[in-house]
């Protein structure tokens, strides 16, 4: 080799390991983590797994068909039983009617489509990234979310289950993506509207356009499509007889929504869509079975398992809960006796329905009666009374909570006093023997400075100085006014929630001392059985055992923990047995022929403008709550009940207490006592027989003079030697007199508040 080419090899040889060099440099400075995680790496990877996902999809598509219908898109009936295992009811042959699209309008159909799907049309029968998010839901145990198309909707109703598992998300897509390559758009629309469920037991259009506006799919406006596919995020919710008023707005914001989808689609003109207004639907028909009070049963039945679905992961909300029980296939065991349940049916209609004579007196057809009883020993709901007829009158009275329970809130506010330990603002004990002053209007204060709230006693009465237990037999506004503000309104609202009150959007003030809030009569049952339980929570359950081959159902235990003291409880039983011994129940329930000794504690309530009248009373092993309730006939708005059965006024002690007394003695035969752990109330035995006063007491005389015989019970208040306008009672009571006259303005002291006690009754637990 010449010195020229040796020269040229060596260059080039230089020049290869050049670069060498500074390589070895770079990667000199790498770290070992850089090195295993490169972008091309990662890159790499990224696609490695898209492929695979490609893959396992594209096997997916290959091994999974589109099968047959599934046997839960066949409507069954759901059948009902009474707590001793015999037939209650079925809800009827299944409600379906299969039409073809070509006999649905066009613009109708477009209704569906502009609610649940605008790109139906245009797109491949799936939802990718809602269907992603599905399946990221459900891995992270956060249940479905919305985004599902129409396509998706259809092959989970008929072809699937209701399951949230990631295996039936993705035959889900599997079969929506073949079905929209083999079936036109139009066979899946008319499988979509004719498999969904439309509620009050209609599945398709035409049960839906017959059930809510009486007439065929075919007959139905582009106004009632639209509510129709409104309808179906919340057939229930949003069913016009049976909605709130939350549920009515929503409704109709629903229902624009979908009008105005089809107007930026060019569906419908915009001049059309100006003039529409809503349809409102037709009340409910009739159905085989659910006649009378069954049909309240069987809703609040299926509303009780559907609350239960969701809560335990069956279903991933409302909508869906009540998609599955609508499907049918349940058996479901009430806690509903056959007897009672007859007996308070045939206690409203004795003492109630047949005195009112709607065709003479308008009035009385605005009368509505509701009622609920309750095991307080097992929360069971032995008895409901939900209205005259379930189709006559769609809301369930037993259920509802839109009127006040007006005085049937002292005992709460007394148990509240009990279980804090609350004093007066004179720094005594607040209890039965505690003396307020029970001057109508007399207003309210907070050591010494006025709230703002003066609330007027029933026919606008003083009383004076009065006891707790005297207050509370009377249903002496003042006093519980000025009671509440010493506990403090916020451990009330406690307290009430605590014993089964919904009261998370209530305010803590005064005025809700007088009952001013919602509540229905299943929630006070529930409320006075936790008192009759000794403080230990009652959760009224309507459901005693639930069935499926398809579901598992748990169903939670009513009894729950100790939510107030024993003495607490008990010291309100005992205040509560003087309102029926000596108080605005003494009339209807003490004095009952079927009585026959029963021990019983209850309070009345009358609401502002006899708007509501209740009674809610409890035996050792009954609680039932009764309520009446004003509503216009026609337009549904609360109305009061002066004059109803040609009376000046309804109040609780009256229909709601004689309903109460027909029922309760009637179907309790046996006697029972209360078992009682305090030493202070009306059930008290005294343990000295007190000498009379030589000074009248305080108290006015009752309006009307009694001639009742003395109560069983002995009650706190001593008889006067000056005789007022009501015979003393025989046996004497314990406490003793105040120190002023009534009736003398200078008697009243300068501060309203007395906060002292009655006296040392020396009572002891009998």
């Amino acid at each position: 080799m010449g010195r020229a080419e040796e020269r040229r090899a060596r260059q080039r040889a230089g020049r290869r390991a050049a670069p060498g060099r500074r390589r070895s440099s770079r990667a000199g400075g790498k770290s070992g983590i850089r090195r295993l995680f490169t972008w091309k790496k990662i890159l790499g990877t990224i696609l490695g797994l898209f492929l695979l996902g490609i893959g396992a999809f594209v096997v997916l598509y290959m091994v999974i068909d589109i099968p047959e219908g599934n046997a839960e898109a066949k409507k069954q009936s759901n059948v009902y039983k009474y707590s001793d295992g015999s037939i209650m009811t079925r809800d009827g042959d299944v409600n379906r009617e299969v039409v073809d699209l070509a006999h649905v309008p066009k613009k109708v159909q477009r209704t569906f489509v502009a609610a649940e799907n605008k790109t139906f049309y245009k797109d491949s029968g799936v939802d990718l990234r809602g269907t992603a998010r599905g399946i990221l839901n459900t891995l992270s145990g956060k249940g479905a979310q919305g985004g599902s198309t129409i396509t998706q909707q259809y092959v989970k109703n008929y072809y699937l289950t209701q399951e949230q598992t990631v295996s039936r998300k993705l035959k889900e897509m599997v079969i929506s993506l073949k079905l929209d390559r083999e079936k036109s758009k139009d066979y899946i629309l008319a499988g979509y509207i004719n498999t969904s469920y439309y509620g009050r037991n209609a599945y398709g259009i035409q049960a839906a356009a017959q059930a809510y506006y009486g007439v065929d799919a075919g007959q139905l406006s582009v106004e009632q499509g639209a509510y129709l596919a409104a309808l179906l995020q919340a057939p229930s919710q949003y069913d016009w007889a049976s909605a709130t008023d939350t549920g009515k707005k929503l409704v109709k914001q629903r229902w624009n929504y979908v009008l105005d989808n089809m107007v930026e689609e060019h569906w419908l003109d915009a001049s059309q869509r100006q003039a529409m207004q809503f349809p409102i639907p037709k009340d409910p028909k009739p159905s085989p079975g659910l006649s009378g009070q069954k049909g309240y049963l069987v809703a609040a039945a299926n509303k009780e398992l559907e609350k239960r679905l969701v809560v335990q992961g069956t279903a991933a909300n409302m909508k869906e809960a009540e998609d599955l029980v609508g499907r049918g296939g349940w058996t479901l065991t009430l806690n509903i006796s056959k007897k009672k349940q007859a007996a308070l049916e045939n206690s409203v209609k004795e003492q109630l329905t047949s005195k009112l004579k709607p065709k003479t007196r308008k009035v009385d057809g605005d009368v509505q009666a509701g009622g609920v009883s309750v095991d307080p020993k097992t929360g069971a709901v032995v008895a409901m009374y939900g209205g005259v007829d379930y189709y006559k009158h769609y809301t369930n009275n037993a259920t509802r909570t839109d009127y006040q329970p007006a005085s049937t809130f002292k005992p709460v506010i007394l148990a509240a006093a009990i279980d804090e330990a609350a004093t007066t603002q004179k720094g005594q004990a607040i209890g039965a023997d505690t003396i307020y002053d029970g001057t109508s209007k007399r207003p309210v204060l907070d050591h010494g400075t006025p709230v703002g709230f003066a609330p007027e006693n029933e026919d606008d009465q003083d009383y004076g100085p009065i006891t707790v237990q005297n207050a509370m037999n009377q249903s002496v506004n003042s006093v519980f006014a000025q009671m509440g503000v010493d506990v403090g309104m916020p451990k009330v609202m406690e307290v009430a929630g605590k014993l089964g009150m919904d009261t998370k959007d209530l305010q803590a003030v005064p005025a809700q001392t007088l009952g001013s809030m919602g509540a229905s009569p299943l929630q006070m049952a529930g409320v006075y059985a936790t008192l009759d339980h000794h403080g230990k929570k009652v959760t009224p359950a309507l459901l005693k055992k639930v069935e499926s081959s398809a579901h598992t159902v748990e169903l939670p235990d009513p009894i729950g923990d100790q939510v107030i003291s024993r003495n607490a409880a008990d010291s309100v039983t005992s205040v509560l047995t003087g309102v029926i011994g000596d108080g605005t129940a003494r009339e209807s329930v003490r004095n009952n022929p079927l009585r026959n000794g029963q021990k019983v504690a209850g309070k009345t309530g009358t609401s502002d403008d006899n708007k509501s009248a209740w009674f809610t009373g409890y035996t050792p092993d009954l609680v039932t709550s009764v309520g009446l309730f004003g509503e216009d006939a026609k337009t549904f708005a609360h109305v009061s009940m002066h004059g109803a059965a040609g009376l000046k006024r309804i109040n609780g002690g009256k229909f709601p207490a004689l309903i109460w007394a027909d029922y309760t003695f009637g179907v309790q035969k046996e006697v029972s006592e209360f078992d009682l752990d305090t030493d202070q109330g009306a059930a008290v035995e005294p343990s000295f027989t007190p000498t009379p006063s030589s000074t009248p007491t305080t108290q006015p005389p009752s309006q009307t003079p009694t001639t009742q015989p003395p109560s069983q019970t002995p009650t706190t208040q001593p008889p006067s030697q000056t005789p007022t306008t009501q015979p003393p009672s025989q046996t004497p009571t314990t406490q003793p007199p105040s120190q002023t006259p009534s009736g003398t303005p200078s008697g009243q002291p300068e501060n309203p508040i007395f906060g002292g006690t009655g006296g040392g009754n020396g009572a002891k637990r009998p």
